[in-house]
């Protein structure tokens, strides 16, 4: 990855030279400007990932100045250093656009080296959205990480053989997103591309909807109806949940598999259709095979090249990546101007497990944009979205009861134990704030926000 080229504009020289000793090895190309018109003549010589302002200047309001920048780069990421008297318009930036604000004398460098490396990992989450929004229309896998690099190889070096492709990974994981993707790589790209979940239809239904069918060959069959596999000649055919199919659908796929042969519903004529399979499964086949719920024969037969999808817990990177498509996506849907998010608010985003993946990411943040009334993101409007997983019965209850005794639900639990963490907190430290940070690791700024959501308030 390359290294970052970051802009710090300051008048005083020891803090210019402090953040040039902190940023020296972040970055490919570190630059120094005094004043306004040498941070000027910087920023139109070269393209930024970070910029560190002072917003008072000799010569410029460094608000000001950076409300130019970001005129001619909306996407800029900056961070202001402000003194304590000035943090109110500090404030206000953030709520235009600006990443975050740290005021002098820096009280925490260890706290101002992770907002630097979130605003960073910002930076890199923007220029990766516009690379893919640059690129072709068509699927867009949002993946910067290890792991998704990796796969992304493996997609790319298997889209063009025609050949069975078997995707694993857990439910969120984006298995629908790599099969489009598959596709229109692949010299099959220009033919049609089906799609089908194996384990939202009954036998029947689904029978009639891959195989089509004869008009009159059942109830309810008005007209002959062509099916997903003759409809996908020429193309690829998804088959998402392959292990929801019944044993029945398993040996007439087979068949089809084969010989490249099939009927419709209702009739015996015998017809044929070339197309490219990408089956899907969040349960491993081969232990399914083991226990007989799944055909062998079968198995063999789409186990050809299989493609394993990470978990979101293992795409180390990629959280802030998708927090930020989304929020853009869900902005441009709903007309709201949300953002941008705190670093706060993105550390607390990558410490969840995510086990609903890519897809509970998603709908989180549909869920906050939808609710949120404008300006910065901060822990409080993330907490207030993320929720434990829904058991298969629906949405978890107010309280369950578990072994005859009542057990409150999970999101109710953890505000309780925040605000009564919170308050013993305060009185091991004394009521003093900087001593509560130190205490529990919490950053100062982080425990203001929990302070004022719970209504603590310290004499």
């Amino acid at each position: 990855m390359t290294q970052p080229r970051i802009l710090v504009v300051d008048d005083d020289h020891f803090t210019r030279t402090l953040l040039a000793g902190l940023l020296r090895d972040r970055c490919e190309v570190l630059t120094l400007a005094e004043t306004g018109a040498e941070a000027r003549a910087a920023f139109a010589a070269d393209d930024f990932n970070l910029i560190l302002m002072d917003q008072r200047l000799p010569d410029a309001d460094g608000l000001d100045l950076l409300r130019e920048f970001r005129a001619q780069r909306p996407r800029l990421v900056a961070i202001m250093i402000t003194g304590h008297a000035d943090v109110r318009d500090a404030m206000r930036a953030v709520r235009e656009g600006l990443f975050d604000y740290r005021t002098k004398p820096f009280e925490d460098l260890d706290d101002l080296e992770r907002v630097i490396d979130k605003a960073l990992e910002m930076d890199r989450a923007y220029r990766e959205i516009d690379r893919l929004q640059a690129a072709v229309a068509g699927p867009k896998l949002i993946a910067a990480s290890p792991a998704m690099t990796r796969l992304v190889d493996q997609i790319r070096q298997v889209a063009t053989l025609d050949t069975t492709v078997l995707l694993e990974g857990a439910s969120g994981t984006g298995k629908d997103v790599v099969a489009r993707l598959i596709h229109a790589e692949s010299r099959r790209g220009r033919g049609p591309y089906l799609d089908v979940n194996c384990g939202a239809l009954p036998e029947s239904l689904l029978e009639g909807l891959l195989f089509g069918y004869e008009k009159g060959a059942f109830t309810g069959a008005a007209k002959t109806t062509a099916g997903t596999i003759e409809k996908a000649d020429g193309g690829s055919l998804f088959l998402d949940e392959i292990a929801d199919m019944s044993p029945k659908l398993q040996s007439a796929l087979l068949r089809v598999l084969q010989d490249g042969c099939f009927s419709r519903v209702g009739s015996t004529e015998r017809r044929s259709s070339d197309f490219r399979l990408i089956a899907a499964t969040n349960r491993p086949l081969a232990g399914l095979v083991a226990t007989g719920a799944f055909r062998e024969d079968l198995f063999y037969r789409i186990n050809v090249v299989v493609l394993r999808l990470p978990p979101l817990r293992e795409r180390a990177g990629d959280v802030v990546l998708l927090a930020t498509h989304f929020l853009e996506h869900f902005q441009a849907k709903f007309g709201r101007s949300v953002g941008p998010w705190s670093p706060e608010a993105l550390r607390l985003l990558e410490a969840q497990s995510w086990p609903g993946n890519v897809r509970q990411l998603k709908h989180a943040v549909e869920r906050l944009v939808a609710l949120h009334p404008g300006g910065p993101i901060d822990v409080s409007h993330v907490a207030a979205v993320i929720e434990p997983v829904a058991s298969p019965g629906g949405a978890p209850p107010e309280t369950a009861v578990v072994g005859g005794h009542d057990v409150a639900a999970y999101r109710d639990a953890r505000e309780d134990f925040e605000q009564d963490y919170l308050r013993r907190l305060f009185v091991a430290a004394n009521g003093n704030v900087s001593e509560a940070a130190r205490l529990s690791g919490i950053p100062r700024q982080n425990l203001y926000v929990r302070m004022k959501r719970w209504g603590i308030v310290i004499d």
